[in-house]
Formats: structure tokens, C-alpha cells, sequence
């Protein structure tokens, strides 16, 4: 660890090294989730013969569920015990997941590999997050969390694409799920040997700001959720956009299926999404430091309510890939400012908790997601799903119109604006 005091200093140009280290490991993080995000909606209905759009999605619901209560957890951990320790355990759940997928004999395999997959997840993605935040203090937030994300993301879009085309060649199995089996193994080692704990710049970042008392989980939980306007009105956002991701990720395969694209174009639609997005957050974490938090999120949200509503209102190749690339502008817009405005508002002594309620409220989503999108389709039909999902996706957005405020800091002190607890307990 390193010694508090002087040595320590925050900012991106001072922490480069590590920084980078930190976004291709989040790069490798991403890659574990693209590995799923075209072949397994196709195995449910090809190999293991799941009907009911429901009982197909049973695996977001499992991999979403344990990442977000993962999450919960994964802030307080890090809280407790340090950054690194928790991101090193999250890689060695990880690595047997590609394993149980190309051994499953059946579809509780499947399930079960998802549920490492969500404390994969949940551990790695977090602390990756967590780390940043330490390392580059107030200033640059945003645009810290647009190269973390951005590297996830682009991750999965890569991935996605390369195991649409092997599987397009290749057969679902086995062939792209070693390419989950490299990523945990470099992931693995890279974190062990390489990232170094980052505690200790949250703890110097600290030193700049009013003592607080220490708070506990549960009282940050109810912080974060309800009582502070701009936390809980980030964590809805966070919700219904893993909510219509969820909904991307399951259905969007077998809907392009239904109108007789082939697994490599399949494929090739599904990775736009996560590209755009992926990329796009390099450009909209810097945008939120520059021009504030809340009416990126707001546009964004509109936008992607919009885009999903056009992907059943439009019937060719080319238009559905303009409806993903819009999807994926939309929640480039929203995700690293979500991010950012949570740790704007949070006191540095907390911060990490009140990442992990954030998170565990966002990865909610996806099975909230996955369950909705499922009743639907199977009850009007894959059109009627993606339209109501559109519509929650534009009201969350009124919710942060109405909510949320401003959360960028001031240029007068860098700190947050209001949000942090005092030592009775009421708001700053």
C-alpha cells in the first residue's frame, strides 16, 4: 500500500500508469459478458430447445441478480479491506465460467455458470470503478469514468462480434468460449501481479474535506436509495438502463432470429450497440465535466427510449443498425455521468459504499429487465415487450428531469455540492 502523505497525489496525468493498467483490465472485465452477449439467447433456443421466452432468459436473471447484490457488497468490501484483494477474488470466480458453458449438459449448468459470472462481475467491474475514482480525485470524474466504461464496453462489443462470427463458422460450442477462458487468465494475472491497492488516495482525497462520522452500510444504503435527491435519482436511471439492456441482450437476438438474419449478422448488430456506447463514453465523460451531469443523463434516457421503440417500428439490416448505434449513443450519454454524479455527491470516506448501493440498484435492472421483458413477450409478443420497456426508458428520464440536480462540482472547491453526511446525520 502506498504511505499516506505527500507522496500521494491525485489526477489522471499523475496516475497514468496505473490507470491504464486499470482500463485494460476493465477492458478484460467487459470481454466476460461479451462472450454471452450473441451465442447464449441463440444456445437457449438451438441447443438446450427453451420456447417460452422466459424460461430463456433465465440467465440474466440469475448473472443480474448476484451482480448487483455483488455490488452491494463489492463497495463495502473495498471499504474495508482494500481495493485490490476484492478485485484479485473477483477473477478467481470468474475463470471457471467458459468452462461450465462448453461442458453444460443442461440448461441449470447454464444458469449456474452465470450466477460466477455476476460475482465475476460484481467484484471486478466495481473495483476497477472504485480505483479510478480514487486514483484521479474531483476534476476529472467524468471523463475517468468514460475510459472505464468505454474500455467494458468496447470490450463486449468486440467480443460480441468475434464469437458471432465463430460461432457462425464454428458451431455455438466450444469455439468462442475460449476466448472467455484468455481473458480470465490474463485478468487474473494482471491483477495480482501488476494493479496496486488504491485506498490510500481515497484517504488523502479526504484529508480536503470536513470530518464526518463513519457511516454505516445501512445508513448509506438509505442515503443513497431515497433521502439524497441526486443519488436516488441516479440510482432509478441506473435501474431502467440495465433494464433495457437486459431486454437488448436477451430478446434482440432472438427478434433479428424471427426475421431470418443469420448468427454472423446477428452478431454484428448486437456489437454496434455496445461499440457505440463503448466509444461514445470517452467523448460524454469528458462532456459531463465540462457541461454538467443532469441533462446528459435526461437526453440520453430519451433518446435510448426512443431507440428501442424504433427497433420493432423499422424491418432491415441497415435500420436496425441505425437503431443500435442510436441505443448506443443514448447510454454513452448516461452511464459514466451516473457514475461520475454519485461521486460527486458522495463523501470520499463512503464513496465506495455508495458506488456499490448504486450499482447493486443499476445490475437490478437486468433481471427486473429480463423477468419484465419476458412476461411480456410471452403474453403480446416480442413488439409489445420492446415498446413498454421504451416507455419506462422515457419516464426515468422525467424522473431525473424532476429529481436530480446538478451534481458537477464548482470550480471554487472541487468537492461535492451537497449530499455528504455530518456527524448528526442530516444533509450539507
Amino acid at each position: 500500500m502506498t504511505t499516506p502523505g505527500a507522496r500521494i497525489r491525485l489526477g489522471l496525468r499523475e496516475n497514468l500508469a496505473q490507470f491504464s493498467l486499470l482500463v485494460g483490465v476493465n477492458a478484460l472485465v467487459g470481454g466476460m459478458i461479451g462472450q454471452e452477449r450473441t451465442v447464449l439467447p441463440l444456445l437457449a433456443r438451438d441447443v438446450f430447445h427453451l420456447e417460452a421466452f422466459t424460461s430463456a432468459l433465465t440467465f440474466i436473471v440469475a448473472f443480474g441478480s448476484v451482480k448487483a447484490v455483488t455490488n452491494y457488497f463489492a463497495g463495502t468490501l473495498s471499504d474495508r479491506y482494500g481495493r485490490k484483494p476484492v478485485l484479485v477474488a473477483g477473477w478467481l470466480i470468474g475463470m471457471p465460467v467458459p468452462l461450465l458453458i462448453i461442458w453444460a449438459p443442461t440448461w441449470g449448468w447454464i444458469i449456474f455458470a452465470n450466477v460466477l459470472l455476476g460475482l465475476n462481475q460484481g467484484l471486478t467491474w466495481s473495483t476497477t470503478v472504485i480505483m479510478k475514482i480514487d486514483l484521479v480525485g474531483p476534476r476529472r470524474r467524468g471523463t475517468a469514468m468514460g475510459f472505464n466504461e468505454a474500455a467494458g464496453y468496447v470490450a463486449v462489443a468486440a467480443t460480441a462480434l468475434a464469437t458471432g462470427y465463430i460461432a457462425h463458422h464454428f458451431g455455438l460450442r466450444p469455439g468462442p468460449f475460449y476466448l472467455g477462458l484468455a481473458y480470465a487468465g490474463l485478468g487474473l494475472t494482471l491483477s495480482a501481479v501488476l494493479v496496486r491497492e488504491t485506498h490510500d488516495h481515497s484517504r488523502h482525497e479526504s484529508e480536503n474535506y470536513e470530518t464526518v462520522a463513519d457511516a454505516s452500510i445501512r445508513r448509506v444504503f438509505r442515503h443513497t436509495s431515497v433521502r439524497e435527491p441526486a443519488l436516488s435519482a441516479a440510482c432509478q436511471a441506473g435501474l431502467v438502463n440495465n433494464l433495457n439492456d437486459g431486454l437488448t441482450w436477451g430478446l434482440l437476438p432472438l427478434l433479428l432470429a424471427e426475421h431470418g438474419l443469420s448468427v454472423a449478422s446477428i452478431g454484428l448488430i448486437a456489437a454496434v450497440y455496445p461499440a457505440v456506447w463503448g466509444l461514445g463514453q470517452l467523448a460524454t465523460g469528458a462532456l459531463s465535466d465540462r457541461y454538467g451531469r443532469k441533462w446528459l443523463i435526461v437526453g440520453g434516457m430519451w433518446l435510448q427510449g426512443l431507440a428501442i421503440a424504433s427497433i420493432v417500428a423499422v424491418g432491415s439490416f441497415g435500420a436496425w443498425v441505425g437503431a443500435a448505434t442510436a441505443l448506443g449513443i443514448g447510454t454513452a450519454m448516461v452511464y459514466p455521468t451516473l457514475l461520475a454524479a454519485i461521486g460527486d455527491v458522495a463523501h470520499p470516506s463512503w464513496r465506495a459504499s455508495a458506488v456499490g448501493v448504486y450499482r447493486f440498484w443499476r445490475d437490478a435492472g437486468f433481471p427486473i429487465g429480463a423477468l419484465t421483458a419476458g412476461v411480456i413477450a410471452d403474453a403480446f409478443g416480442l413488439s409489445a415487450a420492446f415498446l413498454a420497456v421504451a416507455a419506462l426508458t422515457v419516464g426515468s428520464g422525467v424522473v431525473v428531469a424532476v429529481r436530480m440536480y446538478e451534481t458537477r462540482p464548482s470550480k471554487s472547491d472541487g468537492g461535492p455540492i451537497r449530499g455528504a453526511f455530518t456527524p448528526n446525520g442530516a444533509l450539507t
